[in-house]
């Protein structure tokens, strides 16, 4: 049952971003889907922001995983970005499951990494052009359809 949210400018993208980050609990997953330049980033680093970090989110494309612990978010957090990967096996050498212990996790281009799809907190969400600007359609798992409507 995905919706699909209209993103035509940095506010609406802003209050996704807020949306999830108010209703992101240890152990979920928001797995951004899209191509290069459809706004995972964006996404990811406006929902980093909501959850209460100030200051600069560098992209992980590098690093591949950057940690943000309490009191400068509202709860542990993973940002990943698995765009690098060439085999989803190259998640268990990044020792993962450790990072992700007790922490959510905003996953940029899952697939790389096997995908998160399968687990019941995940939160898909695919990014694309719209007529105007950028759309997300999101995809809710099973603990996440109890949560409330996106749009």
């Amino acid at each position: 049952m995905s919706e699909r949210v209209p993103l035509p400018d940095i506010a609406a993208t802003e209050a996704l971003a807020a949306r999830i980050a108010g209703r992101l609990r240890p152990g979920d997953v928001v797995a951004l889907s899209g191509g290069l330049g459809a706004g995972k980033t964006t996404l990811a680093r406006a929902v980093i922001a909501a959850l209460g970090h100030e200051g600069e989110v560098p992209s992980p494309s590098f690093a591949i995983i950057e940690c943000y612990d309490p009191p400068t978010v509202r709860l542990p957090l993973v940002h990943a970005d698995f765009y690098r990967l060439e085999d989803p096996s190259e998640v268990e050498e990044l020792g993962l499951d450790d990072y992700r212990m007790g922490a959510a996790m905003l996953a940029e281009w899952p697939e790389h990494a096997g995908g998160f799809a399968h687990e019941r907190g995940c939160l898909s969400i695919l990014l694309e052009s719209a007529e105007s600007g950028r759309a997300a359609i999101v995809e809710p798992g099973p603990d996440w359809i109890e949560r409330g409507s996106w749009t």
